[in-house]
């Protein structure tokens, strides 16, 4: 079993009227981790030391994305929240077509190129688009192959395509670069909102067990929408992850 941190995102409402709330009840509810989009106008290494007197790990940072800011902001950033993982992600045009996708490979491997002279890895955060296929493959499988060195945080749900696509199969082909797994569930039907995990249609068990447990570090819950209170339905999600034996908590802890 592997730790279970929460995606910040999921909160930002709530995170915009009341930061240090969010962080203090994540660590109440017993997230071993937080995965940040945004600090709130906290420097990197003030947050990092909160979330450390909380007793919590920032495990991992969608803040900066390394295709959006220079290189010595990813560096400094990532370092603050004493990180050796930069984030990356792409929009739909990046993946319409083979040219773009061709162009898209050359972004990551550049960006893998230059994050690695400071001792950074890129991951690659996914949405739905990167789960089309594109000439015969998906277009994830065209960057696993031509970007070798890049790391993934595959967003299991998105990856689903809405039913479309073996998610499980598609995380075991590349289960030696997957060091972190976005959970969400939902009804795999488009536009339709996010709930807790274990309430939907996702294979959460099967998902998380087509990883390599020598290479996965985190298990990390993300809903992007909810038609329930959300810091509830994150709550939910940490009950079933942990309940299940599928991820631990604080300290191990359930």
């Amino acid at each position: 079993m592997k730790p279970i941190s929460v995606q910040l995102y999921s909160l930002r409402e709530e995170s915009a009227q009341d930061f240090d709330a969010v962080l203090a009840r994540l660590a109440e509810i017993g997230y071993a981790g937080v995965e940040p989009f945004n600090l709130f106008g906290k420097s990197p290494a003030a947050f990092k030391a909160q979330v450390e007197d909380l007793g919590m790990t920032v495990s991992s940072s969608h803040h900066p994305w390394a295709n959006r800011a220079s290189v010595n902001e990813v560096v400094d950033t990532v370092g603050g929240l004493g990180l050796a993982r930069a984030a990356g992600g792409f929009g739909p045009g990046d993946f319409a077509d083979m040219d773009a996708v061709s162009r898209t490979a050359e972004t990551i491997n550049g960006l893998v190129e230059a994050l690695s002279a400071h001792g950074i890895d890129l991951f690659l955060h996914n949405h739905w688009w990167e789960f089309t296929a594109i000439d015969g493959k998906l277009g994830h499988e065209h960057i696993a192959e031509h970007c070798p060195g890049v790391q993934f945080e595959i967003d299991t749900y998105w990856a689903a395509n809405f039913g479309a696509v073996d998610v499980n199969a598609e995380v075991a082909k590349v289960k030696d670069r997957v060091p972190l797994l976005h959970i969400k569930d939902g009804p795999l039907v488009r536009d339709q909102a996010h709930v807790a995990v274990g309430d939907g249609k996702m294979d959460i068990a099967g998902v998380i067990d087509a990883a390599d447990p020598n290479v996965l570090e985190w298990v990390i819950v993300e809903l992007d929408a909810c038609d329930t209170d959300m810091m509830t339905a994150v709550e939910r999600s940490y009950r079933y992850l942990v309940g299940n034996g599928l991820a631990t908590g604080r300290n191990g802890g359930s």
